[in-house]
């Protein structure tokens, strides 16, 4: 199902700010999960590596906070829980609302990012292994 027509859609959507964030989620997570390995090659490249993922990470979820606080706040002026809660009849326009928070919860970037993460911190944690305990 396209999203096209919710009133999340700009959110939702490929939008230019949302690609920029999620480049700079993947880049903070390869950065915070070279660490461990840099930190065997020269410290100083550990210590810019750990400024520049948690800075990376800050701005990530700055981003991702204020987003899911709008949806939260549009909930909450809508009355959508308690609606639901209550059984009542939605309007329309709380259908697209609610039809756009699934349309997100679907997003690809999510599910790329979530497998990024997992894939990045499993390889980390085996080189870590590896160059702590092994080598």
């Amino acid at each position: 199902m396209e999203c096209k027509n919710c009133i999340e859609y700009r959110r939702c959507k490929d939008s230019f700010v949302s690609w920029i964030f999620f480049i700079i989620g993947l880049i903070a997570t390869m950065a915070i999960r070279a660490v461990t390995i840099l930190a065997n090659i020269d410290p100083i490249y550990a210590k810019i590596a750990w400024y520049f993922g948690v800075f990376g990470f800050l701005l990530f979820f700055i981003y991702k906070f204020r987003v899911n606080q709008s949806r939260s706040d549009l909930i909450d002026r809508r009355n959508i829980m308690q609606k639901l809660i209550q059984k009542n009849q939605l309007t329309d326009e709380d259908y697209n609302f609610v039809s756009s928070v699934f349309c997100a919860l679907r997003s690809k970037k999510e599910r790329i990012n979530y497998l990024f993460i997992f894939a990045l911190s499993a390889i980390a944690l085996i080189l870590a292994i590896y160059l702590d305990f092994i080598r």
